[in-house]
């Protein structure tokens, strides 16, 4: 039998705020245990917590991008469980009214365009954290309790791990490009869980599972693959798929059991009945759509059209937004957005190929590529010390200028110097000049080569040419 598999995913992005939901805590990564929390986030008595108003905005900014009606009147209410990673046993999120509801996320995918439903986008606050030391006990940082979290939700559209992973691709894009989430998986900043079913093509919906722990892209597309292959060999052997969490296991690349999956009644959701209701006006709403920034795919289009850039040059440019930011800021303050493009697109990305540098760690001066650029433009170096310094510039945050200086690497502008490099290697190689003169005229590379070795890294390659075939149109003596 063949089976279709039924996907629906649920996005967790962690929102860059300065400071939580409800609360003036700090929602920075990586403080000490326990010294990010207030009696609000920790869950005391008689407390109150304040909305952040940036959540809200981040919200709707990421409903508009993708087409979604906002909620005029929405509210908050209380998902009831305990863990211990949840000091006040409720989480405050939106089950009635979602602050998003109902839009659309186009896709590119191998076989054409897609366009995936996005159910709701809701806002909660995030959990603390459970850590299990080695000796067998379990500690908890309540730092990340409270911090903003928008939970984007989509509709069972999708069939393939393709189709998700270039689902998740735009998405992360579209976060990055608004400034609302930096997506540092590795920090927990946007978690994705799957929830997966199979059936046979067209028939009704199977029972789903839903698979959680999921930390790269990646492991999404293992864990999908996995997942689908281990529902149809239950269902072909006779066995019935139970509906459940299961918790994903990159490092074996397989799925367990973790608990039996939730409905709605299981959390006992009730109005959280200390947050007033959110009253949103079109006014607010259309300030928001006024400042949504200039898009990844606006921006390729622009390269394109505008700087006269490939096709693959634009996509590279784009692929993340600090790249994007880095080649907006060298095109501006250099002048040349062509050169800019081909210094970034080429050195740097070879740079951050070999020391393993990610996209989210792009951190070389702007000023001082641009500094590059015009002295290569300029005829100061060449394109050997150009490449030699991009990389001081790239690893140790070199100042070009001082590091071209010290090591004499600007290129010798008298005519002088490079004649009489030339003429000493023109009368050291009178075989090879004899040839050239006959008309065997690949063999000026070697005499340009061998000049250029004289001169060092300041030599000019241009000079050189033009010098080397001054003389070699000399009659002979």
């Amino acid at each position: 039998m063949n089976w279709e598999t039924v996907i629906g995913l649920e996005v967790h992005a962690e929102l860059s705020t300065s400071t939580k939901i409800f609360c003036g805590c700090s929602t920075a990564y990586g403080g000490e245990p326990n010294t990010q929390v207030c009696p609000v986030c920790s869950g005391m008595p008689g407390v109150l917590p304040k909305l952040n108003r940036a959540v809200p905005e981040y919200a709707i900014r990421l409903g508009l991008v993708l087409d979604c009606s906002i909620t005029k009147y929405c509210k908050f209410d209380r998902k009831n469980y305990f863990y211990p990673d949840l000091p006040k046993a409720y989480q405050v999120s939106q089950l009635y009214s979602p602050i998003c509801r109902g839009g659309r996320l186009e896709i590119e995918t191998g076989g054409g365009k897609k366009i995936i439903g996005i159910r709701e986008i809701h806002m909660e606050e995030d959990a603390g954290k459970l850590i299990h030391d080695p000796s067998g006990n379990t500690l908890i940082d309540f730092n990340r309790c409270g911090v903003p979290l928008l939970e984007i939700v989509t509709q069972p559209d999708f069939r393939t791990a393709a189709e998700v992973l270039d689902y998740l691709e735009k998405l992360r894009e579209i976060l990055l490009y608004l400034g609302i989430c930096d997506c540092k998986m590795q920090e927990g900043s946007l978690r994705v869980d799957v929830n997966l079913s199979v059936r046979p093509p067209g028939g009704e919906m199977g029972t789903r599972t839903e698979m959680k722990n999921l930390n790269s892209f990646k492991a999404v597309g293992r864990a999908v693959e996995y997942e689908a292959a281990r529902q149809i060999e239950v269902l072909t052997h006779g066995g019935l798929v139970v509906q459940e969490t299961r918790r994903w296991d990159d490092e074996k690349c397989e799925s367990y059991s973790m608990r039996s999956k939730e409905e709605a009644q299981d959390y006992r959701y009730f109005p959280e009945p200390d947050l007033l209701p959110l009253s949103i006006d079109d006014s607010w709403i259309e300030r928001i759509r006024e400042t949504l920034p200039e898009l990844a795919g606006q921006k390729r289009e622009r390269y394109f059209r505008d700087y006269g850039l490939s096709e693959y040059d634009a996509a590279v440019l784009t692929g993340h937004k600090k790249i994007t930011d880095l080649f907006e800021t060298v095109s501006q303050l250099s002048g040349h957005p062509q050169e800019a493009a081909h210094l970034i697109t080429g050195e740097i990305m070879r740079l951050m190929n070999n020391t393993g540098t990610l996209p989210e760690e792009l951190a070389p001066d702007g000023q001082k590529l641009s500094t590059l650029i015009n002295l290569v433009l300029n005829g100061k170096i060449n394109r050997n010390v150009y490449k030699e310094t991009t990389e001081a510039v790239f690893i140790n945050n070199a100042d070009p200028e001082v590091y071209i200086a010290e090591k004499g690497l600007l290129m010798i502008g008298d005519d002088k110097a490079v004649a009489e490099a030339a003429d000493e290697v023109l009368a050291g190689n009178p075989k090879t000049v004899a040839e050239y003169r006959a008309g065997k005229e690949k063999v000026f590379a070697f005499l340009m080569g061998q000049v250029m070795k004289k001169l060092g890294p300041a030599g000019n390659p241009e000079s050189v040419k033009k010098i080397l075939k001054e003389r070699l149109s000399e009659p002979e003596k």
